[in-house]
């Protein structure tokens, strides 16, 4: 009989998503036999993950790898992995703002950061696109805290918040805030936005395929025609944003754009990229709230009336299909066109499920 081999990990929820935290050091350098530990620990392939600890969706089956930074200006570095769930692929080839949200929890709950009060600051380097966040954690009592009365959509109950602001992220993936140099491209005879302010996004109109845009997940999922038309754009455009040929990753993020309803700035449907979002992407919202706020794209088009209601710093709230995402966005322009951003900042929350050990064969760890 085959033995097991017990690797240290925590399971976390950040924001909307799950995903297992690794300490760099626990797993191996190289990254071929890395993957096909992270396969079996998710379960990969399988659309159950039955074998494993994978959730059976993307927004499951995701991976944290963190170390402490080398650099003076972070505390920590953070890799994200998504782990395919049909695929026996993991790709590094995107950032994760949802996960990120438990990245300064473990890395307290792991001695990589020292308490510094009732709240403490971790600054993160994210290893993905080299961007930088700045995560601010509820540490009453020397400990982290995880109650607390902030709700989020997509997630029941409350806990405490975690907040995040950005930097380095406009462009971060794709080089440049607008990586076709244009506000609108027309691919397959549809217009379309493609933006990275953190995460590449594609903006199209839902009307444009014949959609109200506030169909459910499940309609969307099931419609196969819709799908392979914007595989099929999403393809075409990836040369264009300087992500090469896409076809094997998980950008750019697709997503479909409609008027509000619910009193926000813009509705949204989202793949990510074959799957649909049941609700939104952390970065992907603030690439879709910066697109709001430039005059000109599909999303600008579309969106509401710009209201920052007196605030000193405005908030967007952005719809999906289980409520809002509340999005800090200030961008600046100057007399040549150009465009800055000068804040990108959000609420999350997050909260440790389980720590230990995930039991793998020793024979996928090469032995």
């Amino acid at each position: 009989m085959t033995s097991q081999k017990a690797i240290p990990c925590s399971l976390y929820r950040g924001g909307t998503s799950k995903g297992l935290f690794f300490l760099e050091k626990d797993l191996p350098s190289d990254e071929l036999e890395r993957d096909g530990i992270l396969l079996a620990v998710m379960g990969s392939p399988d659309e159950r993950q039955i074998d494993g600890l994978g959730g059976a969706h993307p927004l499951t089956s995701k991976v944290a790898v963190i170390r402490k930074s080398k650099r003076a200006d972070v505390d920590v570095d953070y890799l994200f992995l998504q782990v395919a769930v049909e695929k026996a692929e993991v790709t590094s080839n995107q950032n994760c703002g949802n996960v990120l949200a438990a990245v300064g929890p473990f890395a307290i709950e792991q001695g990589l950061v020292a308490i510094q009060g009732d709240t403490t600051d971790v600054r993160i380097h994210l290893d993905n696109t080299g961007a930088l966040a700045v995560a601010r954690i509820q540490t009453p009592g020397g400990t982290v805290n995880y109650a607390g009365i902030t709700k989020i959509d997509g997630v029941p109950g409350s806990a405490a918040p975690v907040s995040i602001e950005f930097s380095g992220i406009e462009g971060s993936s794709c080089g440049a805030l607008l990586p076709t140099g244009q506000l609108i491209d027309v691919i397959d005879g549809v217009d379309c936005t493609c933006i990275d302010n953190g995460m590449p996004v594609v903006l199209l109109r839902a009307i444009d395929f014949g959609l109200s845009g506030y169909e459910t997940p499940e309609q969307l999922e099931s419609d196969k025609a819709l799908k392979s038309r914007l595989e099929t754009i999403r393809l075409t455009v990836g040369g264009r944003m300087n992500l090469g040929d896409v076809r094997s990753k998980t950008v750019p993020k697709m997503c479909l754009v409609s008027p509000p309803r619910q009193g926000g700035l813009i509705n949204t449907r989202t793949f990510i990229p074959h799957r649909v979002h049941e609700a939104i992407g952390v970065l992907g919202s603030v690439s879709v709230a910066t697109a709001c706020l430039i005059p000109g794209t599909v999303a600008c088009e579309v969106a509401d009336d710009v209201k920052t209601d007196g605030q000193p710093i405005p908030v967007y709230a952005v719809e999906h299909p289980t409520g809002f995402f509340s999005v800090e966005m200030q961008l600046q322009f100057s007399s040549s066109g150009q465009i800055s951003v000068q804040r990108a900042a959000l609420l999350r929350t997050s909260r440790l499920l389980m720590r230990g050990a995930v039991m793998i064969p020793e024979t996928e760890m090469g032995q």
